[in-house]
C-alpha cells in the first residue's frame, strides 16, 4: 500500500486495515511453517496492542489447523522495564497464562512495534520469572529499527524504515474503536501532541537470537 501524501508533519497512513488483516494472516502461517503446526505454541500479546494482536493471529493459526482454539495469554512487563526511573508511575497489567503454562512449550510474544528491543528485554525477564519454555519467538507487527540491543523478530508484517524523531502509531479496534491502521509522523507531530503506539520492542535472549518484540508501549511509547 502507498503512503497517503500529507503536509509536513501530519501523521501519514502506512498500513490500512486490510493491510493490517494480511500482515496477520501471514504471520500466522508462517507461524505454523516455523514450528510445523500448532502444537506446544502459545501466544503471549504485551499489553496494550499486542494482546488482542496475539489473539487475532492466535484465531487465524486455529482456524488454518482446524482447531477450536488455541493456548493464548498476555504477558505484563511493567516491573521489569529499566526506564521506569524518572518516569510518572505506570499502572500495573495483568499477565495471564494458559492453563498449562509455559513450561516446555514454543511461547510467541506478540507486539505492535518493534524499536529498541529494550520492552522484550524486560519481557525475556519476565518469562524466565514464570516458567522454563522450550523456545521463545517473536512477532511485531510493525518493525521500524533503530535497535539499542540486539533483537530481531521472527515474524513481522511490515518492515518500515523511519528516522529516529518521527513516530510509528498503531490505532486497532479492540484498543481504539477505530478501524485498524499504522501511521507515521515526524517529530514535530509528536510535539504537537500526537499519540503513539503503546507497546513493543522484540528481543532476544542473553547469548543467542530469541525474536524480537516492541517495547513502547509500542516499543517503549518509542521514546
Amino acid at each position: 500500500m502507498a503512503t497517503t501524501p500529507t503536509s509536513p508533519g501530519a501523521a501519514r497512513q502506512v498500513l490500512s486495515d486490510s493491510d493490517v488483516a494480511r500482515s496477520l494472516t501471514r504471520i500466522a502461517h508462517e507461524i505454523l511453517e516455523r514450528n510445523h503446526g500448532s502444537d506446544d505454541v502459545v501466544l503471549l500479546g504485551i499489553p496494550t496492542r499486542g494482546v488482542p494482536l496475539a489473539e487475532r493471529i492466535a484465531a487465524r493459526m486455529a482456524a488454518t489447523e482446524g482447531r477450536e482454539s488455541l493456548p493464548v495469554g498476555a504477558l505484563d512487563i511493567t516491573m521489569y522495564r529499566d526506564d521506569l526511573r524518572g518516569q510518572p508511575t505506570r499502572t500495573l497489567g495483568l499477565t495471564t497464562l494458559p492453563g498449562a503454562g509455559i513450561d516446555d512449550k514454543v511461547v510467541v510474544l506478540v507486539d505492535d512495534v518493534l524499536f529498541s528491543g529494550r520492552t522484550i528485554r524486560a519481557a525475556l525477564d519476565a518469562l524466565n520469572d514464570l516458567g522454563r519454555p522450550r523456545a521463545v519467538q517473536l512477532a511485531v507487527l510493525v518493525d521500524r529499527g533503530h535497535r539499542e540491543l540486539p533483537i530481531r523478530a521472527d515474524f513481522v508484517g511490515k518492515n518500515l524504515p523511519t528516522a529516529r524523531a518521527e513516530r510509528v502509531r498503531v490505532q486497532l479496534t479492540e484498543t481504539d474503536d477505530v478501524p485498524d491502521a499504522v501511521t507515521i509522523a515526524d517529530g514535530a507531530a509528536r510535539r504537537a501532541g500526537d499519540a503513539v503506539s503503546s507497546d513493543g520492542a522484540g528481543q532476544d535472549t542473553p547469548g543467542g537470537r530469541v525474536g524480537g518484540a516492541a517495547v513502547e508501549t509500542g516499543e517503549e511509547a518509542q521514546r
